[in-house]
């Protein structure tokens, strides 16, 4: 890579490769260490851009990323969802696009000389790209945090740092570390031993953090279910069919051992128990045959309002307590402006025939004398949720969920990443259980305990460490992404007012295309 601008052409087909390599270091391909190629192709071409040549290119990445590493919500709905989702992305990303570029633009003459560059420059871009991952993990409506660098590394000798930086830290390190490579490999003014030996001393020590102690307070057994049964939107089924899997393959338990709790995943009683009796007689012998109680996912109604709920359920009192998801997801367990949208999409809008109410209770249940984290579906990728449980006095994690809407697409794999990082980060086991997989026990230290192929019932059994610790990343991750975004967005102001006051020439020369 040169110092100089490509042609504007160049520079969108290197940002659309860039997007390509960049979903490569995700599931299901597990190669992590293409983020760092994707990355710095992706900022190389933002480099001497005009404002709509540096808003296009920015987009070009977006759209090819996103359009690649969620092509499976296209599997039953078809492409418009898919193309509407990837667009609203790759919008933000145009934007920040543009952001990299002026850095670019005006970093080097607010800060000249060749440190200027490698020293301060990179810490722009990563607080930049750390700005756009927040804006977007929060909004519009509830945002989307799926793509988020960070979430590549889940296998990777970074996944450690999570511990200590929370997801928005590790983002933010992937993204300097590349714009340093990317600023060493352009400074043509410095040795090149020196242009060698710079990022790799950086990433060095980088890695040398060593990984959280995550001391455990003993186990708790835990057998977790996966029906395998017909629990897709579209797949042809009777209510209660989900259930009866569910009761099939969780009847295999009975006799084998003595359990603490017994978890099915989310929407796994699909016969409300609490309005079908039927439903809370077979929970209760199940309880009782089992000698644990049962953490099961439902459908519930409260007056006018809808659910998606987990129930801690005990063969002597039934129902103990009940958590419902806070954060539906828009488009998928609610319509948002839902006569504004239906305007445009009326066949898919009524897909979605119920909207779900927000929950307003904890995120924890007491079972027994182990207090669990709860997670259903989706809450797992956002950051709101996991200070939530620790505060909560959460020992382990258990994330019910439902990937059958998404067939054997690569979002389950994408999904039990995710739920590999959050253990991490909070030094707590985590019981993924899916009604059809990839379900897995997850430790502290992201260490799969045990797992059950994905479209196939079983069961998932473990002794599961117990862990009451404060990481880093639950005490300061909010704090640290917030600082990392600010440095992001004052750098780029103060480079902006220094440029403005110096009126030094663009060392990346003039844009290409204006």
């Amino acid at each position: 890579m040169s110092g100089r601008p490509v042609p504007l052409w160049a520079a969108v087909l290197l940002s659309a490769a860039g997007g390509v390599v960049y979903d490569g270091a995700f599931p299901d391909h597990y190669w992590w260490i293409l983020v760092f190629p994707g990355l710095a192709l992706l900022l190389y071409a933002q480099q001497g851009r005009s404002a709509w040549g540096a808003l296009l290119t920015g987009f070009a990445g977006g759209i090819a990323f996103y359009f690649a590493h969620i092509n499976w919500t296209a599997l039953y709905l078809g492409p418009i969802p898919w193309l509407a989702l990837s667009i609203t992305e790759a919008a933000f990303w145009a934007v920040a696009g543009l952001l990299f570029t002026l850095a670019y633009r005006w970093g080097p003459r607010a800060w000249p000389g060749r440190w200027g560059r490698i020293g301060a420059l990179p810490v722009v871009i990563a607080g930049l790209w750390t700005l756009r991952e927040l804006v977007t993990d929060h909004w519009p409506f509830t945002g989307f945090a799926w793509g988020r660098a960070a979430y590549s590394q889940s296998e990777s000798p970074f996944t450690h740092l999570v511990a200590w930086v929370g997801v928005a830290g590790l983002s933010f390190l992937l993204v300097w570390l590349s714009a340093l490579a990317l600023a060493c490999v352009q400074a043509g003014d410095v040795a090149r031993m020196t242009r060698l030996i710079v990022p790799l001393l950086a990433a060095s020590v980088v890695l040398a953090v060593p990984a959280w102690p995550t001391p455990t307070q003993g186990t708790t057994r835990v057998a977790a279910v996966q029906g395998d049964g017909p629990a897709g939107y579209f797949q042809p089924h009777d209510l209660g069919d989900v259930e009866n899997a569910q009761i099939k393959a969780t009847e295999k338990l009975i006799g084998t051992g003595k359990y603490d709790m017994v978890v099915w995943p989310e929407g796994s009683a699909d016969l409300d128990p609490l309005e079908y009796p039927d439903s809370a007689k077979v929970l209760s012998e199940l309880s009782q045959a089992l000698g644990a109680p049962l953490v099961v996912g439902a459908i519930t109604e409260h007056g006018d309002k809808t659910y998606n709920a987990s129930l801690l359920w005990d063969a002597d009192q039934g129902l103990e307590a009940e958590y419902d998801k806070q954060l539906p997801v828009p488009f998928g367990e609610y319509i948002p402006d839902r006569a504004f949208f239906h305007a445009i999409a009326p066949s898919l809008v009524d897909l979605v025939q119920r909207d779900y109410t927000p929950g307003t209770k904890p995120n924890v249940f007491s079972i027994g004398d182990i207090t669990a984290g709860i997670s259903i579906c989706f809450d797992i990728i956002d950051d709101r949720q996991l200070p939530q449980m620790i505060d909560g006095g959460a020992q382990l994690i258990l994330a019910q969920t439902n990937n059958a809407d998404f067939g054997e697409t690569k979002e389950n794999v994408q999904q039990l990443a995710i739920a590999r990082m959050r253990a991490v980060e909070a030094g707590r086991s985590v019981v993924n259980i899916s009604t059809v997989g990839t379900s897995q026990i997850i430790g502290p230290d992201g260490r799969t305990i045990t797992s059950i192929p994905a479209y196939k019932p079983g069961q998932l059994v473990g002794d599961v460490p117990l862990a009451t610790g404060i990481t880093p990343a639950i005490r300061d991750a909010q704090p640290i992404e917030v600082a990392c975004a600010t440095a992001g967005a004052l750098g780029l102001l103060l480079a902006a007012a220094a440029a403005l006051i110096r009126k030094r020439p663009d060392p990346m020369g003039p844009a290409v295309i204006r």
